[in-house]
C-alpha cells in the first residue's frame, strides 16, 4: 500500500471515529464573524471568530503552530498548553490534518518572534478532507494537471488566485466604464438558428422541442444591432462566445467578450473609446500607463494607426493591392508557407496579417481592411474597396475588432451573397445569410460603431500571462482517453 493510500485510509478512520463520538465532520454552517484580513488588522487582545483551510501544521509538543487561510488572507494560529483548553488541543492533535477546513475562536496576540497570530480557545471541524494536499505543485510537468484540477492550483499557488481576482476587477471596471458612458447592458441568445456576426466556424447542436438544428453563438453582433434598430442608442453585452476552431495559447473554444454598439458614431469614435477603456483599466490595476508584458515594456500613452495593406507591405514586403483572382492569392500564400487550401482573394490579407501580428508590441490599430473581409462594415469614405474597420494589437496580441457598422440593407444583402459564394469555395468561416437582420435594416438602423474585445486576451496582457488557459478559471481541456475514475 502506497503512502498516499495510507493517509487516505487514516483520514477515513478519523471521520468514522468523529461520527462515533457524536461529532459531525461536515456540519451545515459556521458563524464566521471575522475575515482573516480583518484579524490581521485587529489590536492585540481582540477576540475573533474565523474560519478557513488549515495549512502547514507543525509542532506537536506543548505549543502547536499552523497557518489558516481564507479568501482574504493567511494568519498563523497557535495552540499552547496552559492557555488553550486541553479538549481543544486533543481534538486538534487527534483529528485535524493539513487541508481540513476549520472554524476557530481565540484572541489576537504576538509570539516571542513578534509574529501576529491567533491563540486558539475553541476549534470546530467544518470539513474533514480525505485527500491530502500535494506537497509540490510547481513546474511545467504539472501544467496540464494544474488546469484540470484548478481547485488545487488555487489552493497551492496564491499568484494564480490573484489572476482571477484581477479578472473580476477588470470586469467590474468595464461595467463602470460603460455605465459612465451611458451604455445599457443587455443579453442576447446563445442558441441561434443562424450564426453570424463574425467570420468563424460554429458549434452545432439540436433542439428537440422544435426538431431543428441550432448553433452556439459565435458573436452577439447582429442581435445587438437589432437593438439599435429598436431604439436603444448605446448597448453592450459581456457574454460567452463559442468557436469551433481548435485551441492554442491565444484561443479557447469557449471565451468571453465585451461588445458595444454606439449609435451616431463611427470607427474613429470606437478607437477613442477603446483607448480610453484600456487606459482606465491600466491605471486602476497598475496606477500608470506603462507595464511589462512577456519581457517587453508597454506604453499605453502612444497609439499607432496603420492600414492593413500598408502593414503587410511593411512587415512582409508584399503588395497585395492588385491581387484579382483566387489563383494569385493561393500563389502568394504558398510563397509565405501558408496552406493554400481555402485561401481566396477575400481572406488572403487576413491570413498574411497572422504572420506578423506578434510584432505589433506597442499599441497599434490596424485599420481599413479590404471590404471583402468585413461584410458587416461600412465602405471607407473615399475608397469603397476598403472597409472602415480597426483591430487593436498590444503585446503581439489581437485584442478585438470593430467597424463603422453597415446599415444599408441593399449593400448588406449583397455582402451576404458574396459570403455564401466564398463558403462554396472552401472558406468555412464565411457567414450565412441572415434574412431577418436584413429586414431589420430595412426598418432603419442609425449610423453606428460596434466594438468587440476579447476579454481573456486583455486579461492575459494585464496579468503578464502567455496562455489563455492561465486566465480562464476552468479552461477547456482535451478529454483524457480511457481514464477510469475510481471512488476511493
Amino acid at each position: 500500500m502506497g503512502r498516499e493510500q495510507q493517509i487516505i485510509n487514516e483520514r477515513k478512520r478519523k471521520i468514522e471515529e468523529l461520527r462515533a463520538n457524536g461529532i459531525n465532520p461536515y456540519p451545515h454552517k459556521f458563524d464566521k464573524k471575522n475575515e482573516i484580513a480583518e484579524c490581521l488588522k485587529s489590536k492585540i487582545g481582540t477576540k475573533v471568530k474565523t474560519a478557513g483551510r488549515l495549512m502547514a501544521k507543525r509542532g506537536l509538543g506543548k505549543i502547536i503552530f499552523a497557518n489558516l487561510e481564507d479568501d482574504s488572507g493567511k494568519i498563523q494560529i497557535v495552540l499552547k498548553e496552559g492557555e488553550t483548553p486541553n479538549k481543544t488541543i486533543n481534538i486538534f492533535k487527534k483529528y485535524i490534518d493539513s487541508g481540513d477546513i476549520i472554524g476557530i475562536e481565540g484572541k489576537i496576540f504576538k509570539t516571542k518572534t513578534k509574529h501576529l497570530s491567533i491563540l486558539i480557545e475553541d476549534i470546530e471541524i467544518l470539513t474533514k478532507a480525505i485527500l491530502p494536499l500535494p506537497e509540490k505543485w510547481q513546474g511545467l510537468k504539472d501544467k496540464e494537471e494544474r488546469y484540470r484540477k484548478r481547485y488545487l492550483d488555487l489552493i497551492m499557488n496564491k499568484d494564480v488566485k490573484e489572476i482571477f481576482e484581477i479578472r473580476a476587477k477588470i470586469l467590474e471596471i468595464m461595467r463602470e466604464f460603460m455605465k459612465k458612458n451611458n451604455f445599457m447592458e443587455v443579453e442576447t441568445p446563445l442558441l441561434q438558428t443562424i450564426y453570424g456576426g463574425a467570420l468563424a466556424k460554429p458549434f452545432k447542436t439540436h433542439c428537440d422541442a422544435y426538431n431543428s438544428d441550432l448553433y452556439l453563438s459565435i458573436a452577439p453582433e447582429l442581435f445587438l444591432k437589432k437593438a439599435l434598430v429598436g431604439g436603444f442608442d448605446r448597448v453592450y453585452e459581456i457574454t460567452k462566445k463559442f468557436r469551433n476552431e481548435g485551441a492554442d495559447r491565444q484561443h479557447n473554444p469557449e471565451h468571453m467578450t465585451i461588445e458595444w454598439y454606439q449609435a451616431y458614431a463611427d470607427y474613429n469614435n470606437g478607437m477613442e473609446l477603446f483607448e480610453d477603456l484600456v487606459k482606465l483599466i491600466a491605471k486602476k490595476i497598475f496606477g500608470k500607463l506603462t507595464f511589462e508584458y512577456q519581457g517587453k515594456k508597454i506604453n499605453l500613452a502612444k497609439w499607432r494607426k496603420i492600414p492593413l495593406l500598408e502593414a503587410i507591405k511593411e512587415y512582409l514586403g508584399e503588395d497585395i493591392s492588385k491581387v484579382k483572382t483566387d489563383k494569385e492569392a493561393k500563389k502568394i500564400a504558398e510563397k509565405h508557407k501558408i496552406d493554400p487550401k481555402g485561401i481566396t482573394k477575400i481572406n488572403l490579407a487576413d491570413e498574411l496579417m497572422k504572420l506578423f501580428r506578434e510584432k505589433l508590441i506597442q499599441p497599434t490599430f490596424l485599420i481599413d481592411y479590404p471590404i471583402e473581409l468585413a461584410p458587416l462594415a461600412k465602405p471607407k469614405r473615399g475608397d469603397p474597396t476598403k472597409a472602415e474597420i480597426f483591430q487593436p494589437f498590444i503585446g503581439g496580441m489581437e485584442l478585438g475588432r470593430a467597424y463603422s457598422e453597415l446599415n444599408d440593407p441593399r449593400l448588406q444583402e449583397e455582402h451576404f451573397k458574396e459570403q455564401e459564394e466564398d463558403r462554396k469555395k472552401g472558406n468555412i468561416e464565411a457567414m450565412e445569410t441572415d434574412k431577418d437582420f436584413v429586414t431589420a435594416l430595412e426598418y432603419g438602423m442609425p449610423p453606428a460603431c460596434g466594438v468587440g474585445i476579447g476579454i481573456e486576451r486583455l486579461i492575459m496582457l494585464l496579468t503578464n500571462q502567455s496562455s489563455i488557459r492561465d486566465v480562464i478559471l476552468f479552461p477547456f481541456m482535451k478529454p483524457e482517453k480511457n481514464k477510469v475514475v475510481k471512488l476511493r
